[in-house]
């Protein structure tokens, strides 16, 4: 019987090194990786289902999930990431704490992406920040499915102008952002961070309730599985053993040019454990997604709270990593 020949596409991660090179096969499956795309637009592209099976914003799919998108999801999480680091501000504005935040304006991407959600559910929780209390200043589109709930204020730049300049010259009172901008990088004394001491905060909020925030889930044709149930075993073990063989990889200081890496690579492990991007559908993982459906839900992006047994395949809460495989 042939094996079932399915197109895919990721982030350039270190993660999937062994299923882009072959190195690792699915069972029974031959995955076409097509030439990537870029960090942004593969967001569009996986929407514009142009893949089996792709890297897609996890909040964007619940958003496009609850509206019928016929996609599914394997746990499948090759981007995580703290984000308390991600909110900036410019020092003119007497931005001192999260709540001087209520009634300005702040910039972002688009309203999605899963980054802004992170952030606007911790202001909005934790600080006491309502995340409409704020005008949201966008640069395009947005990659799911979903209308601005109606109290929400959301302005779109003209083309052509940009985010990282207005923040510099104060247009901006603060941006949340999947990256950082040119102020920071620049070490322009025009911006700073909400959270100076950004990783002692995500340390303690890890301490305190165990979530590496999640960013992306990994979608694939609804009708593939359906048709093909064994798929989802067959990927989530090819992605587990091609995360192991990158760690084990990264493991080896020489080949990253960071002169402390080891020292991190350490630290990493003390803090988060030896697994920090576990996939599949185990405790921790559920606190975090459902953490992360809470706040779409909050923020308007679907119209009900979407449970995660209507997120995932029936196959997938089954599956587990292999404990003797070893990391």
């Amino acid at each position: 019987m042939a094996n079932l020949k399915l197109t895919i596409q990721t982030g350039d991660y270190e993660s999937v090194r062994a299923l882009k090179d072959g190195t690792v096969r699915p069972d029974g499956i031959d995955l076409e990786f097509p030439e990537f795309p870029g960090a942004r637009e593969i967001h569009q592209r996986v929407a514009g289902g142009e893949y089996d099976v792709g890297e897609f914003n996890a909040g964007a799919y619940m958003a496009d999930r609850s509206r019928g998108r016929p996609v599914t999801a394997l746990p499948v999480y090759l981007h995580r990431r703290f984000r308390h680091g991600f909110a900036f501000v410019n020092t003119s504005k007497g931005i001192n704490e999260p709540k001087d935040l209520i009634g300005r304006r702040v910039g972002g991407t688009n309203f999605g992406p899963a980054g802004n959600i992170w952030v606007r559910g911790i202001l909005e929780n934790d600080y006491g920040v309502p995340h409409a209390s704020i005008t949201w200043v966008t640069e395009r589109g947005e990659d799911g499915d979903f209308d601005y709930h109606e109290g929400l204020t959301v302005e779109r730049i003209a083309d052509g102008r940009d985010l990282d300049e207005m923040l510099l010259t104060g247009e901006l009172d603060a941006m949340i952002s999947p990256d950082v901008p040119r102020g920071i990088r620049e070490r322009d004394p025009r911006v700073g961070r909400l959270f100076p001491d950004y990783k002692e905060i995500e340390i303690a909020y890890y301490r305190k309730t165990g979530i590496f925030p999640i960013m992306h889930v990994t979608t694939i044709r609804e009708e593939i599985v359906e048709e093909n149930p064994w798929v989802v075993k067959s990927l989530m073990d090819a992605f587990e053993e091609a995360k192991r063989i990158n760690y084990r990889r990264m493991a080896n200081p020489r080949i990253v040019p960071l002169a402390w890496y080891q020292s991190a690579w350490e630290e990493q492990r003390e803090l988060l454990g030896p697994d920090p991007w576990s996939y599949g559908l185990t405790d921790i993982n559920r606190k975090n997604l459902e953490t992360m459906a809470g706040y779409v839900h909050q923020q308007g992006m679907t119209g009900r709270l979407m449970p995660l047994e209507e997120l995932f395949p029936q196959e997938a809460f089954g599956w587990s990593a292999d404990p003797n495989s070893g990391l």
